[in-house]
């Protein structure tokens, strides 16, 4: 099961949450598999501006070093503003599936775009009201996508930063699906 396995983390501040990911970097986890999704947006911590100039990412507000250099390590970076969740910063893999939930109007069972988005990424759907639950209260979810064993070491170094939470997901092919259930 190649790439299909993920963790996901919740921190409750973006120290904590920067942290851990500088931990991933340094063990030589690839960035390119490492999502984020926050906010931490009080009334006196309002954005008042991101832009993409090619690689580069820059934010305004008092979070915005961080966002800033979250941006130069994952792959893809938006800002949104979701309904019922509210303003919120996503970079990483996790994007793509979002854009792809927003854009084709996709919505499982009453659940909001990014529900759908991580439902799409392989976490159960019992998993996330959790998710969605911590962004409303302005935590962070870092989620670290890879085989077993890189998806294992990426559990260990962020229990040990400071995760107020870690669960391991595992995405199951149809496939692998028919398989248990023990059909040819």
């Amino acid at each position: 099961m190649a790439d299909t396995d993920s963790v996901v983390a919740i921190f409750t501040t973006h120290n904590d949450a920067e942290e851990a990911i500088k931990e991933l970097q340094k063990s030589g986890f690839d960035m390119k598999k490492l999502s984020i999704v926050g906010k931490d947006f009080h009334t006196e911590e309002h954005v008042i501006g991101y832009y993409n100039t090619g690689d580069r990412i820059a934010t305004w507000g008092k979070t915005g070093a961080f966002w800033g250099w979250i941006w130069g390590l994952v792959f893809g970076s938006a800002f949104f503003f979701l309904p019922g969740i509210g303003p919120v910063m996503v970079g990483g893999p996790v994007l793509s599936w979002l854009i792809g939930a927003l854009e084709t109007a996709v919505v499982v069972g009453g659940m909001s775009a990014l529900g759908a988005a991580l439902v799409g990424a392989g976490v159960p759907k019992d998993s996330v009201l959790r998710y969605e639950t911590a962004l409303k209260a302005s935590k962070f979810v870092v989620i670290a996508h890879g085989t077993t064993a890189e998806v294992a070491k990426a559990k260990d170094i962020l229990d040990r930063n400071k995760a107020e939470s870690t669960d391991v997901h595992q995405t199951t092919t149809p496939l692998q699906a028919t398989a248990a259930a023990g059909k040819p």
